[in-house]
């Protein structure tokens, strides 16, 4: 059972919301809400409202897409709840004041242009204070073993909330939830049409970075990425989008980590290293990345992990035909692709989804460096050119992006390594204990990578597999030999 009170008075620019009990279906254990207040952008950092935001041709696809969902697990913080409470919500009142658009909602102009309105007086997001009691960080972080997803769900708001609700609900939502043990998680669920995970992460550690008294640097609301489109996606009746995925399909959901290790393993063999090339890039002299191998350029670290995870999870899918095309999805961060490059820290959807395909049979019969080849072919060729096609290919057909895996050969890689989920993320209490993402937007073939906690180049990976093909995967030798441990 959640259950959601009535919260004590709240600090300036915070609203208080009462709420009457809501019961689902919960495991044993209970999370309760003690309170959920309204916090509003308070302006001490002096940044007036942005206006109306047009959605970019890189937004509207997303309206579709269930709302961000990520988190953090932190050891107990030596310091009193009450203060804890009203440290993150005055912090969070002043990370608004930066990013007024994420207080703002989504409004369809009589032309049926969608634009996030900012800086009006509703413009306001969820804070919920949660408790715990007989739950620990045991738990949840439970070593070799799927993710808790029964109870991971009630760390989130929001839950399986459709973007286009952003004409009704509020664009943002927070959560803190603190244990039977002192830990606490703090989740932030964001609408997936106003923010990609640059710009969601950027607003995470402006957040925390506030609470410690860091400088501040405020977002890029330029709307350069194509924003002079004058092509709309049109909703008769008001009624939005449905996810294009079936939500409630049977899943395991697991976190396996690479370590810098095996990923420096990995890398050498896709690009056909030999011993000593391996040893110089161990002790940092291959640096650059555009180094040429065999004529093409160096097939990355990230690349040839996506290989191999690649190859293994369509070994594991044993009912697909030899002759089936099997698809490898991945978001790429189009920033500094374009030309010229837009600002590393503009605000908005500034992603396009790439894909690589091979025949199951090619894929199995081949060796990682074929498949990381594919894989470095497919990025590197979408460049500036390759994105303003994508970007004229989309408004000569608008539409929701089809998220999901219908054939069931498919698979999406979303967040990355990169992102500095652990690495600016500390509230003051000392650095995070693991990253942990809700229901949103997961399904057959669904995989998420975080930088390892130890900021050491490792990688953890989030699988979401029908739970066939995860028994089969948690199976294969080959695979096996490069995970170091289930987080």
């Amino acid at each position: 059972m959640v259950v959601e009170a009535a919260s004590a008075a709240p600090a300036p620019a915070v609203v208080p919301l009462t709420q009457t009990v809501c019961a689902m279906n919960a495991p044993a254990a209970t999370v309760t809400v003690v309170s959920k207040q309204m916090v509003r952008p308070d302006g001490s950092h002096g940044a007036s409202s942005v206006g109306d935001l047009r959605l970019s041709v890189s937004d509207m696809p997303m309206l579709s897409c269930h709302y961000i969902q990520k988190g953090l697990f932190f050891p107990p913080p030596a310091v009193p709840m009450t203060s804890l409470v009203s440290s993150l919500v005055s912090a969070l009142s002043c990370a608004l004041s930066v990013f007024p658009a994420l207080a703002g909602r989504l409004v369809t102009l009589p032309d049926g242009r969608i634009v996030i309105r900012c800086g009006d007086d509703a413009a306001a997001v969820e804070f919920y204070h949660a408790v715990a009691p007989a739950l620990s960080l045991d738990d949840f972080l439970i070593p070799n073993a799927d993710v808790p997803t029964r109870m991971t769900k009630y760390l989130f708001p929001m839950d399986r909330t459709v973007s286009y609700e952003g004409h009704r609900r509020p664009l943002t939502s927070f959560q803190l939830t603190v244990l039977g043990d002192g830990a606490v998680f703090v989740g932030f669920v964001a609408n997936h049409a106003v923010v990609d995970g640059t710009s969601f992460w950027h607003f995470f550690n402006t957040w925390a970075g506030l609470c410690r008294g860091a400088p501040v640097q405020p977002p890029d609301f330029s709307r350069n990425f194509f924003g002079d489109s004058r092509v709309v996606l049109r909703f008769p009746g008001g009624v939005g989008p449905a996810v294009t995925f079936d939500a409630e399909a049977p899943l395991r959901e697991r976190i396996l980590h690479f370590s810098v290790a095996a990923i420096r393993e990995l890398k050498a063999t896709a690009n056909n290293w030999k011993r000593s090339d391996k040893f110089a890039e161990a002790n940092g002299k291959l640096v650059h990345d555009s180094k040429v191998q065999s004529g093409c350029r160096e097939i990355s670290s990230f690349q040839s992990l996506c290989a191999h995870i690649w190859r293994a999870v369509t070994r594991s899918r044993r009912l697909l035909a030899a002759d089936a095309t099997t698809t490898f999805r991945m978001a790429v961060n189009c920033r500094h692709r374009l030309c010229p490059a837009i600002s590393p820290l503009y605000f908005g959807n500034a992603i396009q989804s790439v894909a690589t395909t091979a025949t199951v049979s090619e894929l199995t019969s081949n060796d990682l460096r074929w498949a990381a080849a594919r894989l470095n072919a497919t990025v590197a060729a979408h460049e500036d050119g390759a994105i303003r096609r994508a970007a004229a290919d989309w408004e000569a057909a608008p539409r929701c992006f089809p998220l999901g895996n219908p054939d069931g050969a498919a698979l999406t890689m979303g967040s990355s390594p990169r992102f500095p989920m652990y690495d600016g993320n500390d509230f003051g209490w000392g650095r995070a204990l693991a990253v942990r993402s809700g229901r949103a937007n997961k399904f057959d073939g669904k995989m998420s990578a975080f930088p390892g906690q130890a900021g050491d180049g490792s990688v953890d990976v989030e699988f979401c597999l029908a739970p066939d093909t995860m028994a089969c995967l948690l199976g294969d030798g080959e695979f096996l030999q490069y995970v170091s441990h289930a987080q």
